[in-house]
């Protein structure tokens, strides 16, 4: 085990590291697994304030992880906690003191806060030591909470929060706050430019783009770990891909209310004016400055192409919309593997959400026949390999679909 000077150390470079994470759900991922790996705990989970609430926004588990599958992953529903003093986070938010509890099983009737039995006994799991710390803003204003499970020693065994955990997590918890405030402003700033895409086309919600931005990341961890992709490079892609995910159809702000809100079939010229929204979209990201911009340019600017070469723009110069050299003549998209991955991963994640969705010329479809659509596509409108993997991934887009309902579409955390 690490000893508190070198725990300390490994705390001023794991500032550098969160701090270059810039999609909040990204990095609340990251941050709990990083807390868990520095008190050796086993399980953890953080909650995202939202007005009086806690919103639940990510859990790990290793015990039960290790129960599934090889590559499948937990799935959980979301849920809120009001910030009281009926439940343990619920106290620490509402204080701002951090709680250390050696067993919660065992706590006493004296305090104001319980702790609820409800997840263990639906999963089957005993918690026992618990450390809730506040994350809390510039302002001092509670951001959220962290709380890491059952603590072990060398052996696996259970044991309680020792004081040297207890102030190294104060010292992550600082160091995680300003990273997550910083990564709620960029999604706060990426909302309002969907929102003001919601304005023209009501379709684009953000919980619309929040679930194209969580289908694609199963997508492509999938692919990316069938192609032995090296885990820094599928870390740095999903950050990006995230991010540039919910903005793959930004470029709609500059489509006519005319058309993007027709509710009858568009006439070839409208529908090659609604196709420019693509060119659009990547203009906006040209003066390429991160990976964000960069996955933000190819998803906006290659998410209708499709698999057989009949989608658009095809090979163009985003920041013209003229044709590349030596494409003056081709009018046809680009095809297979011409189409950059991202693209084709956004494609289905796209295509299946909008499918099941409500639309101002469409009633949503049900599952089956949404999944159906996009087999009938392999080969043609998607990359097949891809396809299958979206297939393989069904059980965990269920939840997204529920996580990511349009009733949460506001959902900081979200």
């Amino acid at each position: 085990m690490l000893s508190e000077k070198q725990k300390l150390d490994t705390l001023m470079v794991l500032g550098i590291e969160l701090n270059r994470i810039h999609d909040l759900d990204i990095l609340l991922e990251r941050v709990l697994t990083r807390a868990r790996q520095f008190v050796h705990a086993d399980a953890g989970t953080i909650y995202i304030r939202e007005d009086q609430h806690l919103r639940f926004a990510h859990s790990q588990n290793d015990t039960l992880q290790r129960k599934l599958p090889s590559g499948e992953k937990l799935i959980y529903s979301t849920y809120t906690l009001p910030i009281d003093s009926t439940s343990i986070a619920g106290y620490a938010a509402a204080t701002g003191k951090m709680l250390s509890i050696p067993d919660v099983y065992t706590l006493s009737t004296s305090k104001q806060y319980r702790f609820s039995k409800k997840f263990d006994q639906a999963s089957g799991y005993v918690t026992r030591s618990m450390l809730t710390i506040p994350l809390t803003s510039s302002k001092k204003e509670a951001l959220g909470i962290l709380q890491i499970i059952n603590a072990q020693d060398h052996e696996k065994r259970i044991r309680a929060f020792s004081r040297s955990d207890e102030k190294v997590m104060l010292h992550f918890a600082g160091i995680a706050s300003v990273a997550l405030e910083r990564a709620q402003m960029t999604r706060a700033m990426i909302l309002r430019m969907i929102r003001m895409a919601e304005m023209r086309d009501p379709g684009e919600t953000g919980a619309h783009v929040n679930r194209v931005a969580e289908i694609s990341l199963e997508i492509y961890e999938a692919w990316a770990r069938k192609h032995n992709i090296d885990q820094k490079e599928i870390d740095k892609t999903r950050d990006a891909l995230r991010m540039g995910a919910m903005l793959h159809d930004v470029g709609k702000v500059a489509i006519s209310d005319l058309i993007l809100k027709k509710t009858t079939r568009l006439s070839p010229d409208e529908y090659n004016i609604m196709k420019q929204h693509t060119i659009h979209g990547a203009r906006l990201f040209s003066n390429l400055q991160s990976d964000y911009d960069e996955a933000a340019a190819v998803i906006a600017l290659n998410h209708h192409e499709k698999w057989n070469g009949s989608g658009y723009p095809g090979h163009v110069d985003p920041v013209s919309g003229a044709p590349l050299p030596g494409y003056e003549n081709h009018a046809s998209g680009k095809k297979g593997e011409e189409i950059p991955i991202l693209g084709r991963i956004v494609a289905i994640a796209d295509v299946f959400d909008a499918l099941r969705s409500q639309r101002c010329y469409k009633a949503p479809w049900d599952e089956q026949r949404s999944v159906e659509a996009i087999i009938q596509g392999a080969g043609t409108h998607f990359d097949p390999e891809l396809v299958k993997i979206f297939l393989d991934r069904m059980p965990v887009i269920r939840a997204i679909q529920i996580r990511y309902a349009d009733n949460n579409e506001n959902d900081p955390a979200e």
